[in-house]
């Protein structure tokens, strides 16, 4: 199987928005776009969780020096 990359999935997630925006769909494909479009959210979802755990600052210190933390810290806004 394929790996799938983000992009191309977020790309046939916004064709798909598109079409189903445009009104011109049967039911059934309505339904096979909204299962489609629900999996590929599901994936980004899952994906940007893997990168927001992988990246990092580093923020400066009082006094000089760097620390690196991770760039989303639960608990924290933003």
């Amino acid at each position: 199987m394929i790996e799938q990359k983000f992009e191309d999935a977020l790309h046939r997630l916004e064709e798909i928005v598109y079409e189903m925006e445009q009104g011109n769909i049967d039911l059934d494909t309505s339904l096979k776009y909204y299962e489609e479009g629900i999996k590929l959210i599901q994936f980004c979802s899952e994906r940007l969780k893997q990168v927001e755990q992988k990246i990092s600052v580093l923020r400066e210190q009082e006094g000089g020096g760097f620390i690196e933390e991770k760039f989303f810290q639960e608990g924290k806004d933003g």
